[in-house]
């Protein structure tokens, strides 16, 4: 099977007391977690990718602080691929996609934070270079955003990322539904 599990960002910054929490980081992480989880016992390629900061005047994913290590839920096991990014795009100025090519990958089950950034920027970008893209939407979480003076709900941001990437960039599945494709292929 040609399948790749890419956990994006779940790094504790997102989380309570990180500099940048995100709601719903800590459900949409067991989520992901269930997925990995799943990958784990059918030895499936795993690749967790950690956002490290280095943009002037950042507040979170700094270097050298405990807000870049992954979260409890999610920790990566020596045999895993970790695979460091400075930018909301996980292709951009890295190995991603020499790792995919290498490992004969075509398709990736894509989660993490945060809907509205880097999981959009790296679906959208897996599939310009034309991998089979899925997202477990509750794996995802984003934040509250504001728009021409008025506030959009966490929620409401969500939806609108999830719905956009549906229309033509990914499948759009629950945890549940990705395990149970996955089990009608393997």
């Amino acid at each position: 099977m040609s399948i790749a599990l890419l956990l994006t960002d779940i790094q504790k910054d997102y989380f309570p007391d990180g500099r940048m929490e995100v709601p719903g980081s800590v459900k949409a992480s067991h989520a992901a977690q269930r997925l990995l989880d799943f990958f784990r016992v059918r030895d499936l390629p795993i690749i967790h990718i950690q956002h490290i900061s280095t943009r002037k005047g950042a507040t979170f994913f700094l270097p050298d602080t405990d807000g870049i290590a992954f979260h409890e839920s999610v920790l990566p096991r020596s045999n895993e691929v970790v695979i460091k990014k400075h930018f909301p795009n996980s292709f951009r100025d890295t190995v991603l996609s020499e790792h995919l090519r290498t490992s004969g990958i075509k398709e990736l089950i894509i989660c993490g934070m945060m809907s509205q950034m880097c999981i959009d920027a790296t679906v959208r970008a897996a599939f310009d270079k034309g991998y089979e893209c899925t997202v477990g939407f509750d794996a995802c979480a984003a934040r509250d955003l504001t728009f021409n003076g008025g506030n959009i709900d966490a929620k409401d941001v969500h939806g609108a990322f999830m719905a956009a990437l549906g229309s033509v960039y990914a499948n759009i599945l629950s945890v549940n539904e990705i395990i149970e494709r996955l089990n009608k292929c393997t």
